[in-house]
């Protein structure tokens, strides 16, 4: 029984969305398209673009004629395929499809476009579903034919094609494989025509999904559709240490997050003088050292460390750019001492009027109450060790006290006994 929310009801069970890749009601995939053309009518007398898109497993689109169909977003149709028919979900129709075509250069006057055969029946999409449900167990099975002939790659996901008559297996691999014999051992096992198709780490993590170092969702999981080449310079300019345990993600590829904010750190880097030029000044020359992009802070220190030390010299990017204009110009300052005492001055300033309009707090609130309340202790228990002092000292003076007192007393009734003794 099909139910019309995420939940697919099996014997009066919910188990959960088990279509992954193919919602009827285009609730939880990444491919899902906005038509934002949905809305606006066509001008008189023409006729509704007769192709539509469709969507299958694992990320995968494709074109189709609607043969006279009239199909909405969200219907199961059973589409032509190379051998047999296939079945999936209309993912696009109308004037937005006319523009993906565009997009992705579909000419569907020449190129061969396959067509929809009908809307799906419920004995189609029972027999989809059953197909779906095996693939995890065959899966399994191509996984352990793997180990036995001893090959280099990884089974990753398996498709099955709407009528059964084709198995689609996709795998990774470092190089070239020869699968010859596997899917000799396949075709037997399965009964059924095997496809073997190589994929990129890339699109292998966005099949099985996870969390990333963030602590969300994978973005190729989630909502990216396409993949960009990520290189070492996108965390050069954003001054990442090039550590490949904390560059690299789950595909044990290069993050795809270092393309997101690049063309900021571009664009900000482009105020920013070039990293071979020293300042010149009558002290000497200096080289550059770090930047900080966001606050706008350079960091230049001495070329000649046995004359001035091994210092680094915080300047703003206003003072680096009017030293090189002054070096331009054949002129030289001082030295990089007296615009680091003017930037140390002007941090130094106290902010007037200042009000906390936010209502954000200090992010280390708790650590002065802690530091407060240790002082107090130590307070206390400086106190309680000088009153300990005190009172030892007292009861100390109190028994030597006593005892002269009883000494003095000693020798008083020893001189009286020996006076009547005489």
């Amino acid at each position: 029984m099909k139910t019309d929310t995420c939940n697919l009801a099996i014997q009066n069970k919910s188990t959960g969305c088990l279509k992954t890749g193919t919602c009827d009601i285009n609730g939880c995939h990444k491919l899902t398209v906005f038509d934002w053309l949905a809305d606006i009518p066509l001008p008189p007398g023409e006729k509704p673009f007769p192709f539509v898109e469709v969507r299958f497993k694992n990320s995968r689109k494709d074109f189709y004629a609607t043969n006279g169909l009239e199909l909405y977003t969200g219907d199961t149709v059973a589409v032509e395929a190379k051998s047999g028919h296939d079945i999936g979900v209309v993912s696009a129709t109308g004037e937005i499809v006319r523009l993906q075509m565009k997009k992705k250069q579909v000419d569907y006057e020449k190129d061969l476009i396959y067509k929809v055969y009908r809307k799906a029946t419920q004995r189609d999409i029972d027999k989809w579903q059953q197909l779906r449900l095996r693939e995890e167990e065959v899966k399994h099975k191509a996984r352990k034919y793997v180990i036995i002939h001893g090959l280099q790659m990884k089974i990753s996901d398996v498709e099955y094609q709407g009528d059964g008559t084709k198995v689609t297996f996709y795998y990774t691999a470092d190089g070239r494989v020869d699968f010859r014999s596997l899917i000799k051992d396949l075709a037997r096992e399965f009964s059924t025509r095997i496809e073997m198709r190589q994929i990129g780490f890339r699109q292998e993590a966005a099949r099985l999904g996870g969390i990333g170092s963030c602590g969300r969702e994978l973005c190729c999981a989630s909502w990216m559709s396409d993949f960009r080449s990520v290189s070492t310079s996108a965390a050069k300019y954003q001054q990442l240490s090039l550590n490949p345990q904390k560059l690299a993600g789950q595909c044990g590829k290069l993050k795809c997050c270092l393309n997101f904010e690049l063309d900021t750190y571009v664009e900000a880097l482009s105020d920013f003088p070039a990293h071979n030029l020293q300042l010149e000044t009558e002290k000497g020359n200096a080289k550059w050292i770090k930047s900080d992009i966001f606050k706008g802070h350079l960091w230049y220190a001495y070329i000649d460390k046995e004359e001035n030390g091994n210092t680094w010299h915080k300047l703003t990017l206003e003072q680096v750019n009017e030293i090189i204009e002054y070096n331009n110009q054949g002129q030289k300052p001082a030295s990089l001492e007296e615009y680091a005492a003017e930037l140390s001055l002007m941090e130094s300033q106290p902010i007037e009027n200042f009000e906390n309009v936010v209502g954000q707090d200090n992010i280390n609130r708790f650590d002065e109450v802690k530091r407060k309340r240790r002082k107090k202790k130590r307070r206390k228990s400086s106190k309680n060790k000088q009153k300990n002092v005190q009172n030892q000292s007292l009861q100390n003076n109190q028994q030597n006290n006593n005892k002269r007192f009883k000494n003095k007393r000693r020798k008083s009734r020893n001189g009286n006994h020996n006076k009547n003794g005489n």
